[in-house]
């Protein structure tokens, strides 16, 4: 046995729903004329007042391209970190200091976090970035603002180890004499 009644408001007009509610017909609803605008001051919608925000097509090819040129530096850079010891190595025979990077341990844990570190950045700038040309904004800063932030980040993770590698302590020793 199903229930195959109908629900409330199925068969009725909407002239008999208006009328079961206390409401009059609809021939004898009369529309009000809109009130006109008041006299005095006004606050100006800044939606309608606003003009379109136009697009830029140079900002938009800057913008896109520091971020794939970032996108490339963050892989190379970001796979050197994961090997700090061998980088480290390297730049000291760049600098003529003389001896190994022996702090192998810090070196790979902080070589790791740098590499994130630039990941993360990369990630955060791309997404401001992105945020902004959609709206139709000048973006051609974030990339580069972006940049800079992640690597002063990324030099706080890279000295740790450094400064406490005894060869590079020896150099520095040498050099402040």
């Amino acid at each position: 046995m199903t229930d195959q009644r109908p629900q409330y408001g199925e068969l009725a007009t909407p002239e008999e729903q208006r009328r079961a509610a206390g409401l009059p017909p609809l021939d004898e609803v009369v529309v009000a004329p809109p009130a006109p605008p008041a006299a005095g001051p006004t606050v100006p919608d800044p939606s309608a007042s606003a003009p379109a925000a136009r697009p830029h097509p140079v900002d938009r090819f800057v913008t896109i391209a520091l971020l794939a040129y970032g996108l490339v530096n963050i892989i190379i850079t970001g796979l050197s970190y994961l090997d700090l010891p061998t980088v480290m190595n390297e730049t000291m025979k760049v600098l003529g200091i003389e001896g190994e990077f022996t702090n192998f341990a810090q070196g790979r844990i902080w070589g790791t976090i740098a590499a994130i570190v630039l990941a993360v950045g990369w990630s955060i700038t791309a997404a401001l970035s992105i945020r902004r040309l959609r709206r139709r904004r000048i973006s051609w800063w974030v990339p580069i603002a972006g940049a800079l932030a992640t690597m002063i980040v990324v030099t706080i993770c890279i000295s740790v180890p450094m400064m406490n590698d005894p060869a590079f302590v020896a150099y520095l020793a040498t050099v402040g004499q």
